[in-house]
């Protein structure tokens, strides 16, 4: 028999109702079904975060993401792209629960108007140069003389107006005084992603490219990178931020935490980051 149904023989609550006027009896009956079957609720819905991160962060965030659902039960959803276009949607009122930066300042901005709370750094990044398996060019050779080798037409490098790698890459050009040499041949990518699929795609024949992607095998077994000396360009210390709107706080602070555990530095020392 269903828990639900009346027990006319055991129940109290039979007992209890049948001396009253019928006329009261159904108040009687509806206490009964609320007392003797509970609602059963809905599950609870899994936390969802919603990460902004840096482009250069795809390769390792795909393993990062992997790790923290399977020991937080929390599933994350990670944008990449620009962290200057970032800024600019996470202040227009875009959902972002984090907001990972290739740069340190975009978060502080963040802090300083008031969208976040405070920064926390995840990392350094480090430039380098980038050609295919085809190319002529001899980079331990060469060095950045390689961005003056006469197959050279195109160079690639993220756009500086939004992306911290293509602050560093012209401030790298201008110390080598490169900068008005090869400006004409300079395409910019949306990012320091899309900068590398110039080069992969033949659109540009030398890429100055973060060493978080060339490291990985989709590109280190088609092609060859030169390591820049760090102190040839602006430091990147890469960023963090939980922002304010977000309604899974205590999920953030957990993956935050994560990303800064031993466990999560050595997933990204694994993949390029200091």
């Amino acid at each position: 028999m269903s828990p639900c149904v009346l027990d006319r023989r055991n129940s109290l609550v039979y007992r209890l109702i049948r001396p009253i006027h019928v006329g009261h009896g159904y108040l009687f009956v509806l206490v009964f079904l609320l007392w003797g079957c509970p609602l059963t609720s809905a599950p609870a819905k899994q936390e969802t975060l919603l990460i902004a991160a840096a482009s250069d962060l795809q390769f390792a965030m795909g393993e990062i993401e992997k790790k923290f659902e399977e020991e937080m039960g929390t599933e994350i959803k990670v944008s990449y792209g620009s962290s200057g276009l970032f800024f600019s949607q996470i202040v227009s009122g875009a959902p972002f629960d984090v907001f990972l930066s290739a740069d340190v300042g975009y978060p502080q901005r963040l802090v300083s108007e008031g969208w976040a709370e405070a920064p926390f750094i995840y990392g350094r990044g480090h430039l380098v140069l980038w050609v295919s398996d085809a190319s002529p060019i001899n980079l331990s050779a060469d060095g950045m003389k390689s961005l003056r080798h006469p197959s050279v037409r195109k160079i690639a490098i993220a756009n500086p107006i939004h992306a911290p790698y293509g602050v560093a890459a012209t401030a790298l050009l201008h110390k080598h005084g490169l900068y008005d040499t090869v400006r004409p041949m300079l395409v910019f990518g949306e990012n320091i992603s899309q900068a590398a699929q110039f080069v992969q795609s033949g659109a540009a024949d030398i890429g100055m490219l973060s060493y978080s992607l060339v490291n990985d095998a989709r590109l280190s077994k088609t092609g060859r990178h030169w390591m820049i000396p760090p102190e040839d360009y602006p430091v990147l210390h890469q960023g963090g931020v939980l922002l304010k709107k977000s309604v899974h706080v205590s999920a953030v602070r957990s993956f935050i935490k994560f990303l800064l555990s031993g466990e999560g530095q050595v997933i990204l020392k694994r993949h390029g980051f200091s």
